[in-house]
């Protein structure tokens, strides 16, 4: 399945469940940073849209309501994405409606929400950053995830660390952060090749940096 179908699925499942301003907001809702985001960020990254809500409805800490660009939702996990454009809405902005959407935030927070927010510059011009920011706080929650696979406490170490990083990570990271030597932290990486958690990244007879396996992307997913 491509992005574009992939995409349609995604918005008509939300549409048929939706009525009255929910409906509304997520037809006219969706402009282009929105959709950049999705095209560029988050389908290279997951290539499905499960777990995300477009145009997420919430109460407001003012008892209304209050729409997120997306929220991701799975058991214990909440997370707002807000795609910030920047324009002339932005100059014009008051102090007190600046105060406002900050306090706003906070609240999210402590509802219990993570926030994250990407400019639309950021989504258009560094898309991989992005990723690699959303790999890092999905993974945040990547040990109730492997505490289904037969790993070692120092095994899930690594991965925890490779996924936090959000790229590809040399052994001698591997050894400064977990205070091991350069022959245990081989016997390690070793290990995980061989369980598919990681795949070298560069390097032939000598490998220098490994990136995560799909079985962990899998579980981040």
């Amino acid at each position: 399945m491509g992005f574009e179908e992939g995409y349609q699925s995604f918005l008509n499942a939300h549409l048929q469940v939706r009525t009255g301003e929910r409906l509304r907001r997520l037809q006219e809702g969706h402009n282009q940073a929105e959709m950049l985001f999705l095209m560029q960020v988050w389908w290279p990254l997951f290539f499905h849209f499960t777990y995300l809500h477009p145009e997420y409805e919430i109460d407001d800490f003012k008892d209304g309501k209050r729409y997120l660009d997306f929220a991701y939702i799975r058991p214990g996990i909440r997370i707002c994405f807000e795609i910030d454009g920047y324009g002339p809405h932005l100059k014009n902005i008051s102090r007190w409606q600046f105060s406002d959407n900050l306090e706003r935030q906070n609240q999210l927070v402590i509802d219990g929400w993570t926030v994250i927010r990407f400019s639309y510059d950021q989504v258009k011009e560094k898309p991989r950053r992005c990723q690699q920011i959303i790999q890092q706080v999905i993974g945040q929650w990547l040990g109730d995830e492997l505490d289904q696979i037969s790993l070692s406490m120092i095994e899930k170490e690594i991965l925890r660390l490779a996924v936090r990083k959000g790229e590809s990570i040399s052994p001698k990271e591997i050894g400064e952060y977990l205070k091991l030597s350069d022959k245990t932290v081989k016997k390690l990486l070793s290990q995980l090749v061989d369980k598919k958690m990681l795949i070298p990244a560069s390097g032939m007879k000598r490998v220098r940096s490994y990136r995560l396996g799909d079985q962990v992307k899998r579980s981040i997913r």
